[in-house]
């Protein structure tokens, strides 16, 4: 099969080709998915489980991505809830090879049912996004209705999300970005946005909840924005500054097939968009990983034809 691996991770970027792979084993409770449709984020180079395996052994050449959308071609021994030929979207594990590729195993628990009027390419832009907006509103952030939540990057990937969930859920919104992301925002629902080239953070006033994507010294700013008992939550790095009387957390996404299934429904009924941007054959995702200018919204290759 087809595959974009990575080999060194000295060079990085220039070891990035496409590849002849193995066809992928299906392990125990897994499906082998026929990838119609993949998500990377830029930044994969640089995470540890992109080099090595949970044991901490060298896996290079690897493959990249960890979002999919696309047909079960095959089950491993013992799984069950999916069937050969059946629709899926979801997560692919951290430290295995990913879905920049013609086929690839996850874990079938990694995987929700995709109805068939969703588009593949669509579909791959929301398991990581989508995943990390509800985790950190909800499981971590405990966003409740007329709170008041802080989203940084609110016309993002996740923070566009994170916006329209809070929203539906009866939060009042403050989004934060770019210049040029603050119409995209207010579509979106935001009730005011701040510009962090131009605007004082500070003059966002008490919130509930803090949505952090950015970290830096973004981040460090917005522990003084959150009210007693409120959440500073942040998927970059552990907080240094904390809020005071409140919590700070650091998260990484975790999967989840129940709330895949629930984002899917939402975008089945017109109740969420995810920001899909560029759509790129599978040849072109060297590129696509480029630094420097990249298009709005999140870049998805599409790896097979429907």
């Amino acid at each position: 099969m087809q595959a974009i691996t990575v080999r060194d991770r000295d060079v990085g970027l220039a070891g990035m080709s496409m590849t002849d792979m193995p066809y992928p084993h299906a392990a125990e409770n897994d499906v082998i998915v026929r990838v119609h449709a993949a998500g990377f984020t830029p930044g994969e180079l640089d995470w540890p489980a992109t080099w090595t395996d949970r044991a901490g052994r060298d896996r290079a050449p690897s493959v990249p991505g960890h979002e999919l959308s696309g047909v079960v071609a095959e089950l491993g021994y013992g799984t069950t809830g999916l069937s050969v030929g059946q629709r899926v979207f979801g997560l692919a594990d951290w430290a295995r090879n990913g879905t920049l590729a013609e086929y690839t195993a996850v874990e079938a628990r990694n995987l929700a049912p995709l109805p068939a009027d969703i588009d593949h390419t669509v579909a791959a832009a929301l398991p990581i996004s989508g995943l990390t907006a509800w985790q950190g509103l909800f499981d971590h952030g405990r966003l409740t209705t007329g709170q008041t939540v802080l989203i940084h990057g609110a016309a993002g990937g996740v923070g566009s999300i994170a916006v329209q969930l809070a929203r539906e859920a009866g939060a009042r919104v403050i989004g934060t970005g770019r210049a040029s992301g603050r119409d995209r925002a207010l579509a979106l629902g935001v009730d005011t946005f701040i510009d962090l080239e131009t605007d004082r953070l500070e003059d966002a006033g008490d919130v509930d909840l803090v949505f952090d994507v950015i970290g830096g010294d973004i981040l460090d700013r917005s522990a003084a924005l959150v009210r007693p008992g409120g959440t500073l939550v942040t998927i970059i790095m552990p907080p240094k500054v904390q809020p005071k009387d409140g919590r700070a957390i650091f998260f990484v996404v975790e999967p989840d097939r129940v709330r895949l299934a629930d984002l899917a429904t939402r975008l089945r009924d017109g109740r969420l968009k995810p920001f899909v941007g560029a759509v790129r054959p599978l040849a072109e995702a060297p590129s696509a990983f480029a630094p420097g200018k990249r298009p709005p919204g999140k870049t998805i290759i599409r790896v097979t034809e429907d």
